[in-house]
């Protein structure tokens, strides 16, 4: 069996298929469908920057440190340019995406008609 995702397509194992509003996903298809990442929220970035003033340091690394070292390098890139460069599933660059965005430290940005990932 086949994730019913266009951009995804794993192959499923047999009783481990996820159903969500009439489509077969699978299990990372069906976490993501459940819980999208959200990079506008106020709350969020109001949080960030409170802890960020109370001297509260927000050491990003890891695959958010990849991000922003290859977005220095680069300058803005599109999201599934950034996914593939990083070797990550989409869905999980989002969420990092999102991190960064409420801590601002990166935003998107229209270049040449299409949207990129900038750093702030």
């Amino acid at each position: 069996m086949k994730c019913d995702r266009e951009n995804c397509r794993a192959d499923i194992a047999e009783g481990e298929e996820r159903c969500l509003h009439g489509r077969v996903l699978c299990e990372d298809c069906y976490m993501d469908a459940l819980s999208p990442a959200k990079t506008c929220d106020p709350w969020a970035v109001r949080s960030a920057s409170i802890a960020g003033s109370t001297g509260d340091t927000m050491q990003s690394g890891g695959l958010q440190g990849k991000i922003l070292d290859l977005l220095k390098k680069n300058g803005g890139l599109p999201l599934a340019e950034l996914a593939q460069r990083l070797a990550v599933r989409p869905g999980d660059l989002e969420r990092e995406i999102a991190a960064l965005r409420h801590m601002e430290k990166v935003r998107a940005a229209m270049v040449h008609g299409s949207k990129v990932i900038t750093l702030w």
